[in-house]
């Protein structure tokens, strides 16, 4: 019988969010609430007490919250965290034999049974609790007791023992015994707010030129903070800013040979110059880098940089460290394939290396020394090709001295290789948004990343483009298309990103047979008119201002789809934590055609009285509508406006139909089932 303790009577199970057993952490922001819930119970019919215990790792005391019983055994409780850093929980459940003392004195009670020894029975429980509480509460324990062992009415004697102030106070004191704790400690990773609301632009600074014929400086970058801010980005995304290599440098549309003077790919990292910790000596300097950075800051604007763990084949690594990569038979070393591509240019890291152990260390100076400079967000190319043990410990080792840092991880790759990496503790990962294209598939990506277990780890970060991926919708639908897609990844999720200026500019030219552009920026230095105003610009900084107003926009989770009688049409609505803040989108999915139909609103959800009217706003138009009850009509042109995004206020009685456009009807359709 060793090891066995036969006075625990309760049980705890079915505990979540819980992660593999436990072996990872779920995600939370500082702020954001986790829930936990447990199914816990004991044998009998004593009853069951539970508390959730949490705590910063930095502390040893536990902070208590009791647990609420939801029925058939299942409790809740919840706690917020408020710093930064890695929190811990566990649940504590026991059987409180004065609350179980209580309930069967009432039962007695009110049975009409003898209840002089169980008065007694309460006595005693409260001489027990006493005997370790503090002198203030001793002295009432004491009172309490020896009222129930003198001559109090039945009646008197119950009022007395079940009171809340006898409840509060016996809580307080007795000691619980024969406590179960869970087997696990289970972790919360939890990240600066910006790790659940961003809003990223992604360009490449040798285009930030103003003039044609000029490669573009961090002096230029500078230049367009104005532009960017204005458009209410708070996330400048730039693709690598390292040395190029020369050797088999791609030309104008990936061709493997390259004319002079043609950049090459800044994928193709390192020459003769440097590595990944040097600049490319067109940009700049370190300390005009360290500048941009600061100037961006002054705007409101972080700076993410690219962390692509390749090279080129003149990176000095593969000179002096050629271990860590692969070696052919014939004494050339093993450039990177996608068959049927072939990227000359790029060498693979070899993570099976007999000197991994250097090889993770070199890597890790390469975040770190980014870091020093300022830089506290990376985006992470292609994290789903290098082993997953490395970035567990990267990362963990990273930001346990910088919590701060974000990973937003690129991998359009198998799903359980995309969650792993979330895991594991990417902040953010790419997702499938950029091809789900109807309705239906939003409703049930959406659910999958908000309604199941992927929501305790995985934080969806929405592109509508890439400079590797311009989809069908976009290379057809034209500006329509790109003001739809832009409003939905911004309203859907939280986080959220595009590549521009070819974003806002609507241009969607693709190389033939491929979901990619045409003369990819990847391969040439471009002039932009940076200057330029457009519908789609206007739209993309409209929505920001929007996301930046209504806490409905800043989180991913809180969010339910209603019906519709169209299917190209999507509704869903969002909310904040606390229900004041109330948001409907209603998008029309076909770029091409006028879209007409009735929409069911979520107004359970969204706690909307039955049978009431109520307006809404529409934030892109400014035009207003009363709508009442769930189905309501909604027309949408694309080629004026292919998406409503409804704010819900206060409707006034009798508030009639002003300020009204012409597609609005009755707001009822009694034939609709």
């Amino acid at each position: 019988m060793e090891g066995l303790d036969g006075t625990h009577r309760v049980i705890i199970e079915n505990v979540k969010p819980e992660l593999n057993c436990g072996q990872y952490p779920v995600k939370r922001v500082v702020g954001e609430e986790l829930k936990v819930t447990a199914d816990i119970f004991g044998d009998g019919h004593d009853e069951v007490k539970a508390v959730l215990l949490y705590r910063h790792s930095r502390s040893k005391k536990w902070n208590e919250v009791p647990m609420k019983f939801l029925g058939n055994d299942h409790w809740q409780a919840a706690f917020v965290p408020d710093a930064m850093g890695m929190y811990e929980y566990t649940l504590q459940g026991w059987i409180d034999h004065f609350y179980t003392w209580q309930k069967g004195l009432r039962k007695k009670f009110e049975a009409n049974k003898d209840i002089t020894v169980e008065l007694q029975i309460g006595a005693q429980l409260m001489e027990e609790a006493a005997a370790t509480a503090k002198a203030g509460q001793q002295k009432r324990l004491h009172k309490w007791a020896q009222q129930l062992r003198g001559n109090i009415s039945a009646a008197d004697g119950v009022e007395l023992a079940t009171s809340h102030d006898v409840t509060d106070q016996m809580n307080a004191c007795c000691e619980r015994g024969n406590v179960t704790w869970y087997s696990k400690i289970l972790r919360v990773d939890v990240e600066r707010q910006k790790a659940l609301f961003s809003t990223w632009y992604e360009f490449f600074p040798r285009s930030a030129a103003q003039e044609a014929n000029r490669h573009g400086t961090f002096q230029d970058c500078i230049r367009l903070l104005p532009r960017i801010a204005e458009m209410g980005f708070d996330t400048i995304y730039l693709p690598p800013i390292h040395p190029i290599g020369r050797a088999f440098r791609k030309g104008k549309n990936n061709s493997v040979t390259a004319e002079r003077g043609e950049p090459g790919s800044p994928w193709a990292i390192g020459a003769e110059e440097g590595g990944h910790k040097s600049i490319l000596p067109e940009l700049g300097t370190l300390d005009e880098f360290r500048h941009f950075v600061h100037e961006a800051r002054s705007h409101g604007i972080e700076v993410a940089l690219d962390f692509a763990i390749q090279c080129s084949p003149d990176h000095p690594y593969v000179k002096t460290h050629p271990q860590w990569f692969k070696w052919r038979p014939d004494g050339t070393v093993q450039y990177a394939e996608n068959p049927p591509k072939k990227y000359q240019d790029v060498l693979p890291v070899n993570f099976e290396t007999e000197d991994w152990q250097n090889l993770w260390q070199e890597l890790k100076s390469i975040v770190l020394h980014w870091i020093e400079q300022g830089v506290y967000i990376f985006r992470v190319d292609n994290p789903h090709t290098k082993t997953f043990g490395f970035w567990e410990w990267m990362i963990r080792e990273v930001r346990a001295k910088h919590p701060q840092v974000i990973f937003l991880a690129e991998a359009f790759t198998r799903p359980r290789v995309m969650e792993r990496l979330g895991k594991i503790g990417f902040t953010q990962s790419y997702t499938y948004f950029t091809w789900r294209n109807n309705p239906q598939e939003i409703r049930e990506y959406m659910t999958e990343l908000t309604k199941t277990e992927m929501r305790e780890y995985y934080r969806p970060n929405f592109w509508p483009n890439t400079p590797d991926i311009l989809p069908e919708v976009l290379q057809h639908g034209g500006e329509p298309a790109h003001i739809m897609r832009v409003v939905l990844a911004a309203t859907l999720s939280s986080n959220y990103g595009l590549y521009g200026p070819v974003y806002e500019f609507s241009m969607g030219t693709p190389y033939p047979g491929k979901e990619e552009y045409i003369d990819s920026e990847k391969y040439e230095v471009k002039h932009w008119d940076w200057g330029k105003k457009t519908k789609v610009s206007e739209v993309i900084t409209l929505i920001n201002k929007i996301r930046k107003v209504n806490p409905a926009l800043q989180t991913t989770w809180n969010i339910a789809f209603g019906d519709t009688d169209n299917p190209q049409l999507l509704c869903f609505a969002k909310w904040d934590s606390a229900k004041r803040n109330k948001i409907i989108v209603v998008a029309n999915m076909d770029p091409y055609n006028t879209q007409s139909g009735w929409v069911q609103v979520p107004i359970r959800e969204l706690q909307l009285p039955e049978g009431e009217q109520y307006m809404v706003h529409d934030l892109l138009t400014e035009h207003k509508y009363t709508w009442q009850n769930e189905w309501n009509y909604v027309e949408l042109r694309p080629h004026e406006m292919p998406v409503h995004v409804f704010r819900i206020e206060e409707a006034n009685t009798g508030m009639g139909h002003n300020n009204l456009d012409d597609t609005w009807l009755p707001t009822e359709h009694t034939t609709h089932e």
